[in-house]
């Protein structure tokens, strides 16, 4: 899915990376470990969930951010509630700026 922006790559990229502290309070299901890296301008994400592995990449663009999340078999039942989610506060758990924070 994307969410759209106009803050300009560079922009987008710096809040993301901000944010991504955040992320497990945002989640359902008892996220245990996140793990991230940049792989140029896409946020590769290993989340641990209800004993499942949920990957996810975040790739960063001039004036949106597509997010593509990979579900275990066992978690696809959530893929619906997941994606309702990111539409509602996908934009600002990713994207506020929090640098006064």
């Amino acid at each position: 899915m994307d969410l759209n922006h106009n803050l300009g790559r560079e922009e987008a990229r710096r809040r993301i990376a901000g944010n991504i502290g955040s992320l497990p309070e945002h989640l359902p299901g008892n996220v245990a470990d996140v793990a991230h890296r940049w792989e140029g301008d896409t946020l590769k994400l290993t989340l641990g969930a209800m004993g499942q592995e949920v990957l996810g990449d975040i790739d960063v663009r001039e004036d949106s951010v597509h997010v593509t999340v990979t579900l275990p078999p066992m978690l696809a039942l959530f893929a619906g509630a997941i994606q309702a989610a990111l539409n509602r506060k996908g934009s600002d758990l990713l994207l506020e700026d929090r640098s006064d924070d």
